[in-house]
């Protein structure tokens, strides 16, 4: 009860941070916004180009985890898996907050979480982020990022949902080391405590999510 309250706490704090104490909207945000959406990057800074689209990778990761931990809650994953992918931990915090501890994965795994426990999955998203950052860290501006940062809510917000994103992975990890037999506390915080490539790490290197025999399921 106490982890759940702290999650609606932060959900809480970072919705009143987001609009009420963060920069204003700049009259620019919404033709940006269009720009990184469409690909027409001509003049964007590489930095806020590889931020927009590694939030992307973000909800993938998510994904990953939060589809198959949502087998076994009474609320459905989906919903907030999708609502992720366009406002970030705003949608993941109030899952965070609702789902009970689930160490157990029943069933079997249809076409969908197939995919979704890949370790391709993983290596796919690896090769897609580290060429995202790569061109940001050896492109980007860091002066004019800082700049908009601080007078751009949509680069403020966005660099704070990266952050929290980060921090929250965590909150689900422990869970699906259980579920895939893994006791390796070395592992977890090594995942833990590196931002986003820990995470990327551990879907690669997982093993596959165990599943109940066909033939122990009645037709």
């Amino acid at each position: 009860m106490q982890q759940k309250t702290v999650f609606w706490l932060i959900w809480l704090g970072l919705i009143i941070y987001a609009f009420v104490f963060a920069p204003p909207n700049q009259p620019d945000t919404f033709e940006l916004i269009k720009n990184l959406s469409t690909g027409q990057w001509q003049g964007i800074n590489p930095l806020v180009i590889s931020l927009f689209n590694i939030m992307g990778v973000w909800p993938l990761i998510y994904s990953a985890v939060i589809f198959i931990d949502g087998r076994g809650q009474k609320i459905p994953a989906w919903p907030f898996a999708a609502l992720s992918f366009a406002v970030g931990a705003f949608a993941l915090l109030p899952y965070l907050a609702l789902r009970e501890p689930n160490t157990q994965f029943s069933g079997q795994k249809n076409t969908f979480l197939k995919l979704l426990d890949s370790r391709w999955l993983g290596v796919v998203l690896t090769v897609s982020a580290a060429i995202l950052v790569g061109y940001g860290l050896g492109q980007g501006d860091w002066a004019n990022f800082v700049q908009q940062w601080q007078t751009s809510r949509f680069i403020h917000v966005m660099s704070l949902d990266f952050c929290l994103l980060c921090a929250l992975f965590p909150a689900l990890l422990g869970d699906d080391m259980v579920r895939r037999g893994l006791k390796n506390p070395q592992m977890f915080w090594l995942v833990a405590l590196i931002p986003l490539f820990g995470a990327l790490l551990y879907l690669c290197v997982r093993p596959p999510l165990p599943e109940a025999s066909s033939e122990l399921i009645p037709s």
